[in-house]
């Protein structure tokens, strides 16, 4: 060490000085400090925003490479979510620390250029008054030149009004009679909503799954309390409205060729307990296999599990049912049914799942990360994942081709990978124990073969029966909100709403938009014409102003 430099002055001004330079150079570092910091921060966001980017183009090249592959993006996101705020803190720290130096360089994020400004949102000029001197001589003789227009993006909150419908009365002069205009329709009784504000409580109930008592206490802090009592007896007339549209609905899924079954638990409030109901639901998705007809989803509600539910659900349908393997569709698919046969389409998704839980290989690494107990790995169910993979590999190659197109590449494709897998399994099974996890899993598939194998005979069916699985997600989600259905009419309600607002989700449309439309219209629309308010033939009336402009 040099005691020279080490040495302190003994004079105030020098002390001074050093003191000054000591500061200095610690802003400066600590300048650096936050420009490094906030550097590194961009890279993580940055890295982030890549491997969301990854997993979503993955996920939509090749399809679900697991079961976790939904839940991985999830978690993504909010990681990618998590570290730009953080880099976005850090570059105003690194701002504020190079401030108090001009030793350092400032340090500004490279941003993506933004398109947040949609071209059909209104726009709102706001200009700052113009100067009416100058700074620099105080003349008054001053011109524009150009203008620096700065945009940003606004939310205005929820507005309410009270909308006063007149109905003036006239008396003629002549006969002394009273002439009025007809009262306009209304949705409900009493008119105390308009069909905006019954369409975004219907949407919030049934597509947000907000209960109506939570609705209510967020309407009142807003200054506009409404009773429960009302909305409920609102949310009433509304399926009575709405309940022909279900109708066209069911028809169209029940006319389908092939349908997606499945059910999930839905709780239900009884006296003293909760019980636990079923929610049914049939989906209609012909674009795998190239179908003209828009895709919709048919919901149903029922106290218990019964075999009978499903049975009354299809007592008309004949065609083919993809569905899991459930007793109670075991009538559908006997040889004399009226009106005509069920063919049975397993789910290939469903019989995965047992092999996968032996075989997840990525789990065992993150359970080692964190030091957990492994799972023990089996061989065998690694390699009937890897089998079974290549299946779905073809099909996506196939997704969206005429049935006949779809059976030409899996009789050349797919049909030697099952004949393959057949004959491993047969095998593996001779060689466990009965009663051994992989012999049940071999068995579940060995014991439906003809379901299993459907597919390579006739093009239009499907290897899962994902899309009944999405339809009921929002359920399974919405579970955590409202907690329980109140009674079996609210579960038959809800289902009635679950069928027309996820029919409208399929569709791209916007439900909550697509709701106040029709209930603002259905009354004075020709019964025979009904069909043009379903969601596949629905269009918004911002979309057909549009169209008539141009």
């Amino acid at each position: 060490m040099n005691a020279a430099s080490d040495a302190v002055p003994d004079d105030i001004a020098a002390l001074k000085e050093a003191l000054r330079i000591e500061r200095a150079q610690a802003l400066q570092m600590a300048a650096e400090l936050a420009v490094a910091r906030a550097k590194a921060s961009e890279d993580l966001a940055l890295i982030a925003q890549q491997k969301l980017r990854i997993a979503k183009l993955e996920r939509q090249v090749y399809g679900q490479r697991s079961e976790r592959s939904s839940r991985l993006i999830d978690q993504l996101a909010l990681s990618f979510e998590e570290l730009e705020a953080s880099a976005t803190e850090d570059e105003l720290a690194a701002e504020k620390a190079v401030a108090n130096t001009t030793a350092v360089n400032g340090f500004t994020r490279k941003r993506p250029e933004r398109n947040t400004f949609p071209d059909h949102l209104p726009r709102e000029r706001v200009v700052i008054e113009a100067p009416t001197a100058c700074a620099c001589c105080g003349g008054s003789r001053l011109r524009k030149l150009v203008e620096d227009v700065t945009r940003t993006l606004e939310s205005i909150p929820r507005q309410w009004k009270v909308i006063e419908t007149v109905r003036e009365k006239f008396s003629c002069r002549d006969c002394e009679k009273i002439t009025q205009a007809p009262a306009p329709f209304h949705v409900i009784a009493r008119a105390w909503a308009g069909p905006s504000l019954l369409a975004m409580i219907m949407f919030e109930k049934f597509g947000q799954h907000q209960p109506l008592n939570r609705q209510a206490e967020r309407y009142a802090l807003e200054g506009v309390p409404v009773a429960l009592s009302t909305m409920a007896d609102a949310v009433g007339s509304v399926c009575a409205v709405l309940d022909p549209l279900r109708r066209l609905v069911e028809a169209h899924v029940m006319a389908a060729e092939r349908l997606h079954g499945d059910d999930t638990t839905v709780p239900v409030l009884a006296a003293g307990k909760t019980d636990t109901g079923r929610c049914w639901v049939y989906v209609r998705d012909d674009r795998p296999f190239g179908g003209t007809g828009p895709p919709a989803a048919m919901f149903y509600y029922s106290r218990d599990r019964k075999g009978e539910h499903p049975q009354a659900h299809l007592a008309n349908y004949a065609g083919i049912l993809q569905a899991d393997a459930f007793e109670g569709y075991g009538q559908l698919y006997l040889a004399g049914r009226n009106p005509g046969p069920i063919r049975e389409a397993a789910c290939w998704v469903h019989a995965r799942r047992p092999f996968f839980a032996m075989a997840d290989i990525e789990e065992n690494a993150r359970r080692k990360a964190a030091g957990k107990k492994e799972i023990v790995l089996s061989p065998i169910a690694i390699e009937v994942v890897r089998r079974i993979d290549t299946l779905f590999e073809i099909e996506r190659s196939i997704n969206g081709q005429s049935p006949e197109e779809r059976l030409a590449v899996r009789q050349t494709l797919s049909r030697p990978v099952v004949e393959e897998l057949r004959v491993y399994m047969r095998e593996q099974t001779a060689r466990l124990a009965r009663g051994h996890d992989l012999a049940k899993a071999f068995n579940y598939i060995l014991k439906r073969w003809a379901s299993f194998t459907l597919f390579l005979e006739d093009g239009r069916v499907c290897l899962s029966n994902n899309a009944a699985e999405r339809s009921l997600r929002g359920i399974a989600l919405g579970r955590k909100s409202w907690l329980f259905c109140g009674s079996d009419r609210g579960g038959q309600r809800a289902a009635a709403m679950y069928s027309l607002i996820v029919t409208a989700k399929m569709n791209g449309v916007d439900a909550q938009a697509w709701l106040a439309d029709v209930l603002s219209r259905i009354a004075a629309h020709p019964v025979h014409r009904l069909d043009e308010l379903l969601p596949w033939n629905w269009t918004s009336p911002a979309s057909a102003i549009r169209a008539r402009a141009a």
